[in-house]
């Protein structure tokens, strides 16, 4: 294969009338109307991270009132609901509504200019992953306020969060609102992930990206591949509450070990997702306080690409108490000591970077030191609790709670508001006023190890976790009212931090371009701060005033659109143009609907819940209107001697790639349902059940089915034209109706086996409804004679969902016949 040819920039232009130009077609509408229907990366990552730092700030105060509860050993601050509702919702607040959607903002936020893109690669996708999020975290606070919030812990165990022991609606806000937010954390993984593969300068090679792209990387990967667990579990809990399906009832055939397991096979690899993005932040923000470059490029990649990889192997070690079988206790203890390793080759190569530079003790660099003190403390206590009978003994104790806080705060929090102070003045282009920053850092730092230190001891001691009350024991009364009281001053010190960043914002003295002397493209955007960050895209050796002069690719808009650069995966080079959609209503009344659905699931309105199903489908049609152009523009010049087609004229191009990493979190959480049926078939009690309904005969007619579909699917993607097309749509259609035909299932309340083939039913029934939405748009691109020789539009989108349908509910009536062969 040839090498790419050198990129040459493009002669320089007038910068304000390029500025003109851009603006028109960049800017949202003037008013309420141009908020609501923003799609900016801009505006929906300073949007991500104000809603977080609010529920941070819920949660805070949350746990003041756990605090206040604990200081006294008989404390009648709150009753022992409330006392439940209140501790629920400060993990739900935290692990779900303020570090994720954080991460979020700061990548939907600074990603782009890291990388030297006008936007990240679906605009309208972010913008409706932040509805989701306000509207999940809304019902959320509406049910804590109206006293029927979760009350089984932020991991909603079973038998607890059963129906039998949580009789009231208090479960399924926590099922439904947290998988209602979890939209948006997949709409994120997938903008993110696609953005950095294919959305980079010009030129940027994998191995030249910022370290902060490689964590984000690794971040929404783990987010594809972690979160779907939970969502099945989710789903298979509320299906159990609401129709009594038993896959975690023991006398019908399900397992609560089996909620276990799919909890923490997200629960684990959160703690990374967490992770990630905050060493992200101190990889880019140390290096500049130490004025010197990062020590280790390679290796601090080869470490985050092992973490991501090692995460995903320790989820058992929550459940050491649970009874598991000795070999496996050895081996996920040794991963969790293994995962240890990546972990500190990061630490010395920031020490290493440290030594090499000349650090410089600005207020960024004050919270860093605190995230070293904090974080390493929390990760010796990790292993220490990976080692099996050290865990026997401090689990569930107050021991795991301190553990959790240095974690999650140490290696979370303190680099956070690093990042935040050294961002603050990009993004108000004034200074910090002037000591409050540095007293704030002191009063939260003496705070919070003044309330989780001692915590260690108060675990060890004996006290349980997630109790209202404690009896009469001195020596925790005393630790507990120490605790409490710099929790409060801790608090104090988060406090001072929102103030010091409400006055740097309104009062603080103007800023220069860039106070800390940092290399990174973010801090190469005029200060004006434009929704389209460049005025040309930088070439990979270009700097800021050459991007403004229009010397890089695709100066200006001459076509009136939104345009960005799709690049080469591994190389950066070239490879089509992008026309991203500007400013929509379509993702607020997409949220909408959805928000509508599970308002009425959660009331138990399950027929009205279908109209408002049908309604996210329509839903889905509209965003698929407008995908192909009504204008031909041909070949379209990007640099000297570089001309290249649209998206539109691309058969595989960023609808396809944004497919293909959904299908990714599909396949995780049908793996996920594949490794439920296996455990309860294996584990569970109460099997064999009896006899199944499904017939031999008809599970081998169905296969037979699949299979010449599978084959007609396959001879369409050389076929054009709309028979083809509409021969393809029904035969998709008749997999469900074939699926139908094959079920012969049994009462799913009857037994677990029964409810676990409903759900299949159910999943295969979904993506074939899906598909033919897709097939239905590909036959109307066809009649409208809107698909060339060379534009595809929908097409191959679709074929590569039916392609997965296909193959996952082959093997589904594979293994449902091989179960009932068995049996």
């Amino acid at each position: 294969m040839s090498a790419e040819p050198t990129l040459q920039p493009n002669p320089p232009q007038n910068a304000l009338a390029l500025h003109r130009e851009l603006d028109a077609v960049w800017r949202n509408p003037p008013g309420w109307r141009g908020w609501l229907s923003s799609s900016s990366h801009l505006h929906l990552g300073m949007r991500f991270m104000l809603t977080a730092f609010f529920f941070f700030a819920v949660a805070g105060l949350l746990s003041m009132l756990i605090r206040a509860q604990l200081a006294t050993r008989n404390g009648a601050f709150l009753s022992v609901d409330q006392y439940n509702q209140i501790f629920t919702m400060h993990g739900t607040l935290m692990m779900f509504l303020f570090a994720t959607p954080m991460l979020t903002g700061m990548a939907s936020y600074f990603l782009p200019r890291m990388l030297g893109t006008r936007d990240s690669a679906y605009p309208r996708l972010s913008a409706l992953g932040w509805w989701c999020y306000l509207f999940g975290g809304l019902i959320l606070l509406a049910a804590l306020l109206g006293g029927v919030a979760p009350d089984g812990g932020w991991f909603m165990y079973t038998p607890l969060s059963s129906r039998a022991y949580s009789p009231g609606v208090n479960a399924d806000v926590w099922l439904l609102g947290i998988t209602f937010v979890e939209v948006s954390a997949i709409a994120a993984a997938i903008d993110i992930t696609v953005s950095i593969l294919r959305l980079r300068a010009p030129g940027m090679k994998l191995i030249e990206m910022p370290l902060m792209a490689w964590y984000l990387l690794g971040t929404a990967v783990m987010m594809l591949v972690g979160f779907p667990p939970l969502i099945l579990g989710s789903l298979l809990l509320e299906l159990e509450r609401a129709f009594d399906w038993p896959f975690f009832d023991p006398l019908r055939g399900g397992d609560s070990l089996l909620w276990q397991h799919l909890f923490w096979l997200f629960g684990h690899p959160e703690v990374y997702i967490i992770f990630l993005p905050a060493a992200g932040i101190i990889s880019t923000v140390l290096p500049v306080m130490a004025r010197t470059r990062i020590v280790g490029y390679g290796a601090i990649v080869a470490a985050i690409l092992a973490l991501v990889f090692l995460s995903f192997g320790l989820w058992v070690h929550h459940m050491f108490a649970v009874g598991i079988p000795h070999m496996a206790l050895a081996f996920f203890s040794a991963a969790s000591a293994l995962v240890a390793v990546p972990t500190a080759v990061q630490i010395f190569l920031w020490i290493g970077t440290l030594w090499r530079g000349h650090p410089q003790m600005h207020l960024p660099m004050l919270y860093l030191m605190g995230f070293f003190a904090t974080f390493v403390m929390g990760g010796l206590t990790g292993v220490m609790l990976a080692i099996v009978p050290f865990n026997w003994q401090a689990h569930d104790t107050a021991f795991v709670t301190a553990h959790l806080h240095y974690v999650l705060i140490g290696g979370f929090v303190f680099p956070l508001l690093a990042g935040v102070v050294y961002w603050m003045p990009l993004i108000s282009g004034r200074q910090p006023v002037a000591n409050l920053g540095k007293w704030a850092f002191w009063i939260l730092f003496v705070g919070f190890h003044g309330t989780f230190f001692l915590m260690h001891l108060t675990g060890l001691l004996g006290m349980p976790r997630r109790i209202a009350a404690y009896p009469l024991n001195p020596e925790w009364e005393w630790l507990n009212l120490i605790s409490s009281f710099f929790g409060f001053v801790m608090t104090m010190g988060f406090a001072l931090f929102a103030l010091s960043l409400v006055l740097q914002y309104r009062f603080g003295a103007r800023s220069t371009r860039n106070p800390w002397g940092a290399e990174g493209r973010e801090w190469q955007v005029p200060r004006f701060q434009p929704l389209y960050n460049f005025a040309s895209l930088p070439l990979v050796q270009q700097d800021g005033l050459a991007a403004a002069r229009g010397e890089g690719a695709l100066p200006g808009a001459p076509r009136g659109e939104r345009e960005l650069l799709v690049v080469d995966t591994v190389s950066g080079a070239p490879r089509y143009v992008l026309m991203v959609p500007g400013s929509t209503l379509l993702p607020l009344f997409t949220a909408l609907v959805i928000g509508c659905f599970v308002l009425l699931l959660l009331m138990g309105h399950y027929a009205w819940s279908v109209v408002a199903l049908a309604g996210i489908f329509v839903m889905g049609w509209r965003w698929g209107a407008p995908v192909l152009p009504t204008k031909d523009w041909g070949l379209v010049p990007v640099l000297p001697h570089v001309q290249l087609p649209l998206h539109f004229d691309v058969a595989k191009n960023i609808a396809h790639s944004g497919m293909a990493t959904l299908l990714v979190a599909n396949g995780s959480m049908y793996a996920s349902f594949l490794f439920g049926i296996g455990f309860l078939s294996v584990i569970a009690p109460n099997w064999p059940p009896p006899a199944s309904g499904l017939g031999m005969v008809q599970a081998a007619l169905a296969l037979a089915v699949i299979v010449l579909l599978a084959c007609i699917s396959v001879l369409a993607r050389g076929i054009s034209g709309r028979r083809a097309l509409r021969g393809s749509m029904l035969g998709a259609l008749a997999l469900g109706l074939i699926a139908v035909l094959a079920s012969g299932l049994d009462d799913p309340a009857r037994h677990a086996r029964a409810a676990l083939y409903a759900f299949a039913l159910g999943y295969v029934a979904v993506h074939t409804l899906i598909g033919s939405l897709l097939a239905a748009h590909a036959w109307q691109q066809s009649k409208d004679g809107r698909l060339t020789a060379h534009r595809a539009g929908v097409q191959p989108v679709w074929l590569l969902w039916q392609n997965y349908t296909f193959i996952t509910a082959l093997v589904l009536l594979c293994v449902v016949a091989l179960q009932q062969w068995a049996s």
